[in-house]
């Protein structure tokens, strides 16, 4: 008998599960609930700059727009200005949040060095997307609450149809938070991410019927603005409050589920492949 049968006799052999096999069923969900209240807790700690400091920002716009404008605009479909300005911000205040939160998680974990923290846990791509994007539509969600609530300071809204404010909160949410996502790993730097804010997102919020309706636009400018997906997600919320949409509910409802489907595979395709990720 060799020294190799003696140790093998004394310690035997142990069967470990080949490397890659999960033991945690088809879903992880546990690590997916971690990974989500871990995202949610990053901004609940800092509730000054993540949710009070957009609510007071938008206030101040609503402030605005009814001490400047508010008593010499005329009634925009029936409706008073104020009224139809109203959900539009909030929205606005809602998207820019969703994206910034996933955005700023990833791109602060790549500048720190620590995005390993994404990569390591035993998540699938898939299970790593949903709870960022998650925690993306939850910050996006607490803004639009938060600011909704201050705003019935200036103008009394009652939703009018409940399915459409739910349906546009969390799909513009999810929309926005699923784009952030994919700029948070393909940028490199905070300019680049910058760059997405004030090239792409913020024309998109700003050109789309937020503090207007496109109705009073020429019809060259009405079929371009047609075109943006941010023009439906406003026009559908707004119609939550206000029972009316400048543009199609049929066409803002499928827009909303063709968009998130087709980012969440994108940004699935993303955690995938490791884009920008893996060093």
């Amino acid at each position: 008998m060799n020294v190799t049968t003696e140790i093998e006799q004394e310690f035997p052999r142990q069967e470990f599960p080949m490397a890659g096999v999960r033991r945690f069923g088809a879903v992880n969900w546990l690590g997916t609930w971690t990974l989500y209240t871990k995202e949610v807790r990053r901004f609940t700690k800092i509730m000054t700059q993540t949710i009070f400091a957009p609510m007071i920002t938008t206030l101040l716009y609503m402030a605005v727009f009814s001490l400047s404008v508010g008593k010499l605009r005329h009634d925009i479909h029936g409706i008073p200005f104020i009224a139809f300005l109203a959900p539009g911000l909030i929205m606005m205040t809602m998207i820019q949040n969703a994206f910034a939160n996933t955005s700023s998680a990833i791109l602060i974990s790549k500048v720190q060095g620590n995005v390993v923290d994404y990569l390591m846990p035993p998540l699938s791509p898939g299970e790593l997307n949903f709870g960022i994007a998650a925690a993306g539509v939850s910050r996006g969600v607490c803004v639009g609450v938060a600011t909704g609530v201050a705003m019935l300071i200036f103008v009394n809204m009652v939703p009018v149809h409940i399915w459409a404010v739910l349906f546009y909160a969390i799909g513009a949410s999810l929309m926005l938070a699923l784009l952030g996502i994919m700029a948070g790993i393909w940028s490199e730097k905070f300019d680049h991410l910058q760059a997405v804010t004030n090239f792409i997102l913020l024309p998109l919020t700003f050109l789309s019927g937020t503090f207007y309706s496109v109705t009073q636009l020429p019809p060259v400018f009405q079929t371009v603005t047609h075109w943006n997906p941010v023009f439906y997600l406003i026009d559908g919320f707004r119609y939550g409050f206000t029972g009316h949409a400048d543009g199609s509910l049929m066409i803002g409802v499928a827009m909303t589920v063709g968009v998130n489907a087709v980012l969440w595979f994108a940004s699935d395709r993303m955690f995938r492949r490791g884009y920008r990720l893996k060093g």
